[in-house]
């Protein structure tokens, strides 16, 4: 994949480059993507008529919660530390991230995690009590097989690999930006994932806590959510929606960032706003933690707190509104080039906005009542994470593709994914708000006929049947343009930041000199320099950049990659670059490639899966085989902080 390195499985298996894991990060969300697409297929078409039969209530309760701890914690989430992973380093001018051993292992939890969860069919008890948990209902008197332990255990195993990434990425980004790269030059990705790292940070800690207090009360018999024993029937909804709304914009700011990437590359104009922009994206992490409860507007928590988390509500719905028209002010007058990526960009400013109004709708706690619970929800949050999160990630595949591979994913088939997505998903979720205000509720496996929802319903399947349909063409075009895709070059795009400025894919040490940057967009003062005459640098005169491509050192005078301007239909080198140095050669150390992060990822999911022999009341086995991982976990973590770096020849 990356110059330099070592082909094979053993290569993968053993990498701590950040470009090699932020690919695995890709392609493995995007298998669970299909998974948990595929749940969504099966739920519809139980519901495509009146007193469907395919699914049973109980099956059909594994279904819908899987289908959305699939989507949230194994899809989105992992989809944005794909380019978290990629992109970071490059964007700021990094050879690696902070921490690469602790990278690989945030990845490999990851995956062992969501394999974990996902084994749960094979023993038919995948989890049931939906992505929200709620207790009491999951505790052991309401769920005493083993549905509930997986979702508990799977979600601690991904907590620990969303914190380790977050420290990893906090730390690279403060620490490790090129010269000049002050905070408010950074690329508006790397703010915006700056600021998710913050969030999972300080919310995942809410989570665990709620599902250790769950796991205490499943296995050791306490009482933290036994009403009968004196609990609060609200301390699950309390712990969990401030987590879970946090989580919201946890899914949605890396999203936000890649489209603020594409709109003004492909409108060739600078961000309007940009200050404003990072202030907004900070505000809504802020406020977002106090706005929880409007989840729970229909649980009696009296007129004073339900005064207070409107409030909060309604207000953040404003540096998000500015960033709705931050977007469209980069578009007015410029000169926009609609690819495939701008398509998607522009359906995630159209399509949020509409959930966003929504949104604004459950700020009222009087309307709230009366859609709460009901598909008029379903509609709302679907619009803000398909038509918000998934659409800002096609349009990053779509736009960082190239720099992933070094290889053009096809603009004729891409149009077919658009098109079919964007019909599909509104087919799909739009007339849910009628079905939802109709009075169908959520979570229901079957319906009586002539209670006005049958159309409604009907619509909903043909649209996810399309939306299904759709993602195949996205799966055709990457497979098919991996490795016979038009050559990219460096910079296929005419793009204005850092990591359009060496080959691509990049070399496995990203820079052979670290750049020096003094400009928001120092690609553009280069190559198109009327772009960014009203952008201001620090002092008149100052060099604006200094980085390389190809390994060669380039001053700041000197074009680098495509011709100014150049977009998708610009004419393209004809073979991949080859003539470029290895860090051997240049004298850059890299990182130690390393198997141990595997094994202590695999060795602590398995001291995790061990639990679940307790519920099976065989104390013995479960101590035998949670001690004897937690050993060898501590035996591979400790061979991994003793062994080298770099390797020695350096």
């Amino acid at each position: 994949m990356a110059y330099g390195s070592n082909t094979g499985l053993w290569s993968w298996l053993t990498t701590v480059d950040h470009k090699r894991i932020g690919t695995l990060y890709l392609f493995t969300a995007l298998t669970f993507f299909m998974m948990g697409g595929f749940e969504a297929e099966l739920i519809r078409a139980q519901l495509q008529h009146p007193n469907g039969r395919l699914l049973g209530a109980e099956v059909y309760n594994q279904m819908f919660t899987m289908h959305g701890t699939t989507m949230v914690f194994l899809a989105i989430m992992p989809l944005s530390a794909a380019f978290f992973n990629f992109l970071i380093p490059l964007q700021i001018g990094a050879r690696d991230v902070a921490f690469p051993r602790l990278n690989a292992f945030s990845y490999w939890v990851y995956l062992f995690g969501g394999i974990f969860m996902n084994l749960s069919w094979f023993v038919g008890q995948a989890p049931n009590g939906g992505w929200f948990g709620y207790a009491p209902l999951t505790t052991m008197a309401y769920s005493p097989l083993l549905n509930i332990d997986f979702w508990v255990l799977g979600l601690q195993i991904l907590g620990v690999s969303s914190l380790a990434a977050a420290f990893n990425f906090i730390t690279t980004i403060i620490n490790m930006r090129a010269p000049g790269m002050n905070l408010m030059r950074m690329p508006m990705f790397t703010w915006m994932s700056f600021v998710v790292q913050f969030l999972l940070v300080l919310a995942f800690p809410v989570i665990t806590i709620a599902l250790v207090f769950l796991q205490f009360d499943r296995f050791f018999g306490t009482n933290f959510y036994t009403i009968a024993a004196g609990a609060d029937p609200l301390l699950w909804q309390h712990l969990f929606w401030i987590f879970g709304h946090p989580e919201v914009y946890i899914l949605i700011l890396p999203a936000f960032g890649l489209v603020s990437e594409v709109l003004p590359t492909f409108s060739r104009k600078p961000l309007f706003g940009y200050p404003v922009m990072v202030y907004s994206g900070m505000l809504i992490a802020f406020l977002g933690f106090g706005v929880w409860a409007h989840h729970m507007f229909a649980v009696g928590m009296g007129p004073i707190a339900d005064t207070m988390f409107s409030l909060a509500t309604m207000l953040i719905a404003i540096p998000t509104g500015v960033k709705i028209f931050n977007w469209i002010f980069t578009m007015w007058g410029g000169n926009i080039n609609f690819t495939v990526s701008m398509k998607f960009a522009i359906a995630l400013v159209g399509l949020f906005t509409i959930g966003g109004i929504s949104g604004v709708m459950h700020a009222s706690p009087t309307a709230d009542l009366q859609q709460t619970d009901s598909y008029f929800i379903v509609a709302h949050f679907h619009y803000v994470l398909f038509g918000g999160s998934m659409m800002g990630i096609f349009a990053g595949i779509y736009y960082y593709f190239p720099k992933f591979s070094g290889r053009m994913l096809s603009e004729k088939i891409g149009n077919w994914h658009f098109w079919l997505s964007f019909v599909g998903m509104n087919l799909t979720f739009f007339p849910m708000h009628f079905s939802g205000l109709a009075g169908m509720p959520r979570r229901i496996y079957q319906y009586d006929a002539n209670q006005g929802w049958d159309t409604y319903n009907a619509m909903s399947s043909y649209g996810a049947y399309l939306l299904g349909f759709a993602t195949l063409f996205l799966v055709y075009n990457m497979l098919k343009s991996w490795h016979g895709g038009a050559v990219a070059g460096n910079d296929p795009w005419g793009a204005p930041s850092l990591e359009w400025s060496i080959p691509s894919p990049p070399p496995d040490y990203n820079f052979a000199e670290i750049p020096r940057v003094s400009s928001r967009y120092p690609l553009w003062d280069v190559k198109s320099p009327e772009l960014t005459t009203d952008v201001p640098h620090t002092r008149e005169g100052e060099k604006r950049i200094d980085v390389d491509a190809a390994g060669q050192h380039v001053g700041g005078g000197k074009a680098i990659g495509n011709p100014a301007g150049a977009s998708s239909g610009a004419s393209r080198p004809t073979h991949v670059e080859r003539n470029h140095k290895t860090a051997e050669e240049l004298g850059i150390p890299m990182p130690y490639p390393t198997i141990k992060p595997l094994f202590v990822a695999l060795f602590m999911v398995t001291m995790f899966s061990g639990m679940l022999l307790i519920h099976k009341d065989k104390l013995g086995l479960a101590l035998a085989v949670i001690i004897t991982s937690a050993m060898l976990m501590t035996g591979f973590l400790y061979a991994w902080l003793l062994s080298p770096l770099e390797p020695e020849h350096h």
